[in-house]
């Protein structure tokens, strides 16, 4: 059965508008786009329309792709610094000639609503639930909560290798009390561990990684992204087989980016709610 992220996704924009009516200010979101990467220019097409949606201000600084890192990170200084500017993000990918991990270490913790300075992502092992959680993972969990999943009783198995996937997403399913495996597109014999799962995330970038014969038949599968090839789009799962056996699983591309676009929106408003009760 595939998950209806479609629903998910728009009672999360409709809470968090019902949220902002009754606000006195707006919050707002700044974005910095380096460059024209076509992935990035409708990744934040999706940003801008909703927050438009949820009645948020909307900011978009885009920069010439030949942009000096030196540049950036003045712009990048001035936001930190610019207190009528609470939260903001930079767009990745980068440019080659510019260093993402210096860049996102720039970024004041404070005003990271993306979740991705080192500062930000260790709270996460703590079980620190002050501030944000990463807009993939936490879609993860938001789908997972929804389809009311007792974790106490689950054993999860996280397939992948990322900072901005794979660490934190394994991450908050320890700290919901899953028990949980890690896995990636290199362990032997994967199926070792997936046949037992109740909830396996896939985050690789491998087309049919995650076959119908690997998984049980009452699961639940996230297949986090997808890969494009000659124009043709591949996922980390075999969905339509794995749709046969009764599991459920997630759509995509379907509606991947308006849940990421969605928890980031629930990031914007958290921050403005924590920035404005000082």
């Amino acid at each position: 059965m595939l998950l209806n992220w479609k629903k998910i996704a728009w009672e999360i924009y409709e809470e968090i508008k019902n949220e902002v009516k009754n606000l006195k200010k707006k919050p707002k979101l700044s974005v910095v786009l380096v460059g024209n990467n076509p992935a990035s220019l409708r990744y934040v097409a999706q940003k801008e329309k909703w927050a438009s949606y949820c009645w948020f201000d909307y900011e978009l600084i885009h920069l010439d792709e030949k942009i000096s890192q030196k540049d950036l990170l003045w712009i990048l200084d001035k936001l930190n610094n610019d207190e009528n500017v609470s939260w903001y993000i930079v767009q990745l990918p980068l440019p080659k000639h510019i260093d993402e991990n210096k860049i996102i270490n720039s970024i004041n913790p404070k005003k990271d609503v993306d979740w991705f300075h080192p500062e930000n992502q260790w709270k996460i092992l703590i079980w620190d639930n002050s501030w944000f959680v990463p807009c993939t993972p936490a879609w993860i969990m938001e789908i997972l909560k929804r389809q009311n999943i007792d974790f106490y009783w689950k054993q999860a198995v996280v397939i992948g290798r990322s900072n901005i996937v794979w660490k934190p997403a394994t991450t908050l399913l320890i700290n919901s009390w899953a028990t949980t495996t890690s896995c990636n597109s290199k362990t032997p014999n994967i199926s070792n561990y997936t046949k037992y799962a109740d909830i396996v995330v896939v985050a690789v970038w491998k087309p049919g990684l995650l076959k119908a014969s690997m998984i049980k038949k009452d699961s639940i599968i996230i297949d986090v992204w997808f890969t494009v090839i000659d124009w043709k789009i591949y996922w980390d799962c075999e969905t339509e087989e794995i749709d046969k056996l009764w599991a459920k699983i997630t759509p995509v591309p379907g509606w991947v980016w308006a849940m990421t676009v969605a928890m980031l929106m629930k990031n914007t408003l958290k921050a403005y709610k924590i920035n404005n009760a000082k």
